[in-house]
């Protein structure tokens, strides 16, 4: 990754977690989920509003640190109005961006900002982080209620 895209990509992380977009729970939520990297003690919780099968709204809520905000604002972004098939295939996408080298999955113009991510497989200890709200999301999505990374590959 040249140093431009590099510093671009870190821009785009900075500010989702010194602004994080759709903070909160939603009060009258259909879907939740609680996720937990205990290795740095990131949690987060998800609540969702669904209309038929698609996101109407969601919300995240917790601690974490710049990469666990981040990727919980960037995700809370890009999944409204999607349908669940759609939510699924774009967990599986942001999970091969993170953890395979060499693997650039094209994002659409309304996902583009979650390329920001790709600098995270740099580093091995923060996957984790990264990977969390997409599980915790999936989990809601299927009626999980909990998700713990000592779990999640």
């Amino acid at each position: 990754m040249d140093s431009e895209l590099r510093e671009l990509y870190q821009d785009v992380i900075l500010d989702h977690n010194k602004n994080p977009r759709n903070v909160g729970t939603l009060e009258h939520a259909d879907h939740h989920a609680n996720g937990n990297n205990p290795l740095c003690g990131d949690k987060v919780r998800i609540t969702i509003e669904m209309e038929a099968d698609r996101i109407r709204d969601i919300q995240f809520a917790g601690v974490g640190c710049a990469i666990s905000t981040a990727s919980a604002s960037m995700m809370t972004e890009v999944v409204k109005g999607k349908t669940v098939a759609e939510i699924d295939a774009l967990v599986d996408k942001v999970h091969r961006l993170l953890t395979i080298e060499g693997e650039d999955p094209a994002f659409s113009d309304a996902e583009e900002s979650l390329a920001a991510l790709t600098g995270v497989r740099e580093f091995p200890m923060r996957v984790k982080c990264a990977t969390l709200p997409w599980h915790t999301l999936k989990a809601a999505l299927h009626g999980g209620e909990e998700v713990n990374t000592e779990d999640e590959g």
